[in-house]
């Protein structure tokens, strides 16, 4: 299990913004990409959209999906397009990773935000950063990083709210949320690429090599394995049914318990939101030292048991109707994270950033609906994107 959650009591973490930094770290960025997530090509299309808002005086939001961990890092590239600067919203365990992340971060722009409970001082930073305009912020409302270039999952209405209230305060010129979509192409040898990763998985699972198999069945082979071993330790047997009854079957009974342990029950929303709910009820006691070492180790086994929620739900069913390369890297990717919690590189990917036309977004006139509305819209404009952004594939000549 990843350490995303952090038994220790929140602390802001604000942008200190050094150009120095952030210089430094534009040199070395194309090395790290290449090493870590195996991205060799960044293209930025529409970029102009986004220098027009800019050059206009306006307040620009950038709302974008988030399906690799290196999106925040490929952005840079688009920043680098417009020649300004982003500042970028991220959750308080990636500053925690060590001393290297909580110096670094903030200087090339970053700010915290703590996804387990109401964190005002980071709204505060967000609006503050969009009244003044100087540089956009950018914002991914799905809250996690999803592993799914084909999928966008329940959006957050933070980014919404934050551009109204600095729409409210700004005394001139405009507040603007461009969609941006980030689309990634495996142009690579794909039986070399997965071949090796799925022998490891194999062997971990005591099996020989199934190589007389294509590449689809084994990954279908290796998921219902992983389903089965979780149904097994949570269920005390194996699932029937379709792989989406199965996956739907495993959640309930997984989450249905611990909402009725945690919050009274209640089970409204989608599974992110359920999940980050339970959090939010969980992590304070733990934080306040009011536990002993029986209940913290208690409610570890609950925080671990929704963290194997969170990751049961970036499974999409259906997935696989149509296995692109990357569809099947991204699988493969999802199978050695939740085993290992890394996930290796597979080269060469090339990123392409797309942007869309920008969203204004007034002050409030009452009431939710106005978010509600512009969160709806930026979602359905990032889905029109999804599918735009496939016809940047390059065909074999």
């Amino acid at each position: 299990m990843q350490r995303v959650v952090i038994d220790q009591p929140y602390v802001f973490i604000p942008p200190r913004f050094s150009r120095v930094w952030h210089g430094l770290l534009r040199m070395l960025l194309p090395r790290m990409l290449r090493k870590s997530y195996g991205i060799t090509r960044i293209e930025c299309i529409g970029a102009e959209k986004l220098r027009d808002s800019i050059q206009a005086g306006h307040s620009v939001m950038i709302v974008a999906n988030h399906c690799r961990p290196c999106d925040p890092m490929v952005l840079d590239s688009l920043a680098a397009a417009v020649r300004t600067p982003f500042h970028v919203i991220a959750s308080w365990h990636v500053f925690m990773i060590g001393w290297l992340h909580r110096f670094l971060l903030p200087r090339v722009g970053g700010f915290s935000i703590y996804r387990e409970g109401m964190d005002r001082e980071s709204l505060k930073c967000a609006v503050k950063i969009l009244t003044r305009g100087k540089h956009p912020l950018v914002v991914f409302p799905e809250g996690i990083i999803t592993r799914s270039n084909d999928r966008l999952v329940h959006f957050m209405e933070g980014p919404a709210f934050m551009a109204r209230a600095a729409a409210k305060q700004r005394s001139d010129g405009k507040v603007m949320i461009h969609p941006v979509f980030i689309r990634y192409f495996f142009e690579g040898d794909l039986e070399k690429t997965a071949r090796p990763v799925l022998e490891e998985i194999e062997h971990r699972l005591s099996w020989q090599p199934q190589s007389q198999l294509t590449l689809t069945e084994r990954i279908s082979r290796i998921g219902d394995a992983l389903l089965t071993l979780k149904e097994k330790e949570h269920e005390a047997q194996a699932g029937s049914g379709t792989f989406a009854e199965r996956l739907q079957r495993l959640l309930d009974h997984l989450l249905i318990p611990l909402e009725q342990r945690w919050t009274k029950g209640r089970h409204d929303g989608d599974v992110m939101a359920r999940a980050k709910r339970l959090r939010s009820a969980i992590l304070p006691d733990m934080v306040a030292g009011n536990l002993s070492d029986a209940q913290k180790d208690e409610r570890w086994r609950d925080l671990a048991i929704i963290y194997l929620i969170q990751q049961l739900h970036c499974y999409p069913c259906g997935y696989f109707d149509e296995p692109t390369p990357e569809r099947i890297l991204e699988t493969i990717e999802r199978f050695e994270e939740d085993l290992t919690d890394r996930a290796r590189p597979h080269l060469p990917m090339r990123a392409v950033i797309l942007v869309g036309d920008p969203v204004e977004v007034t002050a409030p006139s009452g009431g939710n609906r106005e978010t509600d509305d512009a969160t709806a819209e930026i979602r359905k404009r990032l889905g029109g994107m999804m599918e735009e952004s496939k016809s940047y594939r390059k065909t074999p000549s």
